[in-house]
């Protein structure tokens, strides 16, 4: 499987650049990532400017600074050179991303993927993940583009099938009640 040029890796943000630092072109960044030693272990990032534009870096260094990271790079050996740095997101492939604890997922890999009834009745397509304060909520939608509204917990998600894009449900009081009560 050659990569054609047609589809690119995905990404994940795990960083923001929010200043350069020093004279040897050090840039201080805001890790995104809750991952612990993820800016110690880097070697590669792919660097997206505010335009947009992405270029890939080498990792010198990385080491913890208060509550961010000094990083240098290869070929960034300037205050100016890493200035131009601010304000871009430190990126690496997804396939790089480290697994989260069980039950915990990128937002990524779960919307656009299909969700049914513990009973294998289809609900629909996963087409938004909404915060809330306690906790988030599914936002699914049906064939008929109608909207369902389902609560991100234990209770309600049986099981998240990340690689077969499959989402199953648990019937609950007050969840899926107006659903029609024969399948499409």
């Amino acid at each position: 499987m050659g990569d054609s040029g047609v589809g690119e890796r995905a990404l994940v943000a795990i960083g923001r650049a929010v200043r350069a630092h020093g004279l040897r072109g050090d840039v201080r960044v805001r890790s995104l990532s809750d991952v612990p030693g993820r800016f110690e272990t880097l070697t590669q990032v792919t660097v997206e400017g505010p335009d947009g534009a992405r270029r890939p870096l080498a990792v010198k260094a990385a080491r913890p600074i208060g509550s961010d990271y000094l990083v240098s790079f290869e070929g960034i050996e300037t205050p100016e050179a890493a200035a131009s740095l601010v304000g871009s997101l430190l990126q690496i492939a997804e396939d790089q991303a480290a697994p989260l604890p069980d039950g915990q997922y990128y937002e990524h890999d779960l919307v656009g993927m299909a969700v049914r009834t513990e009973e294998g009745m289809p609900l629909g397509t996963l087409a938004d993940i909404l915060p809330t304060g306690a906790n988030a909520v599914f936002v699914v939608r049906r064939a008929d583009g109608q909207e369902q509204l389902i609560p991100a917990t234990r209770e309600a998600v049986c099981a998240v099938d990340v690689a077969g894009r499959l989402m199953t449900i648990r019937r609950m009081p007050g969840l899926l009640e107006d659903e029609p009560s024969h399948a499409l």
